[in-house]
């Protein structure tokens, strides 16, 4: 069965209009994991004392503050306001602005380094996004970002898609954007960063571990503190709902640890150069 054709001005709409929505939410579900990748994100990219580095698709602005503790000059953007204004509420040293990582209101080589942390996941150009990363950065300089492996190694994720095809529907009515796993792949991320005109790009995974307080909280956190995810997941009747989280919990419990759950939740970095 073909894809359906993306629509990226809807999807960015879609996108837009539901981080708006939860920037708390957000972080109460996924601060504790997206962080762990700040550390490996930072290095990839050279941040020490100094750099100037543009952190694209900022969010909350964990990776921004990061870089702003290493001594670097950092400009954090995010297209969504509300995004921007947490941002500045938990980081208020930092310099947050709203911005479009596809159309990035800077002259060309501001940057010694770009980063983005899981933003190119919600992205309906991300093939742009890679090209104004490119023509912000100073020759020399680099592109770092994240994205998640493909579900079969990023738990969570993997269990979420089993209990809607078991209980539910896939070919929901959402606005379609890139495929969500589409950079899991490292050839495709080889492709796209040479696309773009940057050079030398190399790509790892990182191990990385969820940790849950029950079970219950995978629903809860892709259900409250995601878009894409919880779009598919609020399409469904709520009939399928009751039975995917049953199926999400049951999932879950072979992961217990302790009080919570712990779940493999890997990440692929991918870092190039400016030549």
């Amino acid at each position: 069965m073909p894809n359906p054709p993306i629509d990226p001005e809807a999807f960015r709409a879609f996108e837009h209009e539901g981080w708006e929505r939860i920037p708390q939410r957000y972080h109460n579900a996924f601060a504790s994991l997206t962080s762990q990748m700040t550390t490996p994100l930072l290095d990839a990219v050279g941040v020490t004392t100094g750099v100037q580095l543009l952190d694209v698709a900022t969010g909350p602005g964990y990776a921004a503050a990061a870089a702003t503790k290493r001594g670097a000059e950092v400009v954090g953007v995010d297209f969504a306001p509300a995004m921007v204004a947490e941002a500045r509420r938990r980081y208020p040293t930092v310099d947050f602005r709203e911005g479009d990582a596809e159309d990035l209101p800077f002259p060309e080589a501001s940057f010694d380094a770009v980063t983005m942390n899981f933003g190119l996941l919600h992205l309906g150009r991300p093939e742009q996004a890679l090209t104004e990363a490119h023509r912000v950065l100073r020759p020399g300089g680099r592109l770092g970002f994240t994205v998640w492996a493909r579900p079969e190694e990023a738990i969570g994720f993997q269990m979420v898609l089993r209990a809607v095809e078991s209980y539910g529907k896939v070919d929901v009515q959402l606005p379609q954007g890139p495929h969500f796993f589409r950079f899991s792949d490292p050839q495709e991320c080889h492709r796209s960063v040479l696309g773009a005109g940057l050079v030398s790009p190399t790509v790892k995974t990182i191990p990385l571990i969820w940790r849950l307080h029950s079970p219950d909280a995978l629903f809860e956190n892709m259900f409250e503190g995601t878009v894409r995810t919880a779009g598919l997941l609020r399409a469904q009747s709520a009939d399928a709902i009751r039975a995917i989280r049953k199926a999400l919990r049951q999932a879950a419990m072979p992961y217990q640890k302790g009080d919570g759950v712990e779940l493999p939740m890997p990440a692929v970095l991918v870092s190039a150069r400016k030549p």
